[in-house]
């Protein structure tokens, strides 16, 4: 089975990631260019990451599982990475699982 991102409400993908441009537009008029530290990476970021996955496991195990639990799971997975390639993909993540979080909401009726 293919998949074309739209999540079952034709024109979704498009729809949102055209709010999440419009909104990264919205900051740059705002706040101008920002060159910021990342502040991630660190032993407490990692334990804070492993604690996030195994309440996203358990809430999965239960058969409680949210979006809440996905996306603190990707943030603190982001959070804990030092590397930038590897902080880059997990923040690719983060974006991935809060427009697909969006897309559950439009399909709701």
């Amino acid at each position: 089975m293919t998949h074309d991102g739209d999540a079952g409400v034709a024109g979704s993908l498009a729809r949102v990631l055209g709010e999440v441009a419009a909104e990264r537009a919205a900051q740059d008029a705002k706040f101008g260019m920002q060159v910021l530290p990342d502040g991630t990476g660190g032993e407490g970021m990692a334990a804070e990451s492993e604690l996030a996955r195994r309440l996203t496991d358990k809430a999965a195990e239960a058969g409680g599982l949210t979006w809440r639990h996905i996306l603190e799971e990707e943030v603190r997975e982001a959070f804990a990475e030092s590397d930038p390639e590897r902080l880059r993909a997990e923040l690719i993540q983060v974006a991935a699982v809060a427009v697909k979080w969006a897309q559950a909401l439009d399909r709701r009726p």
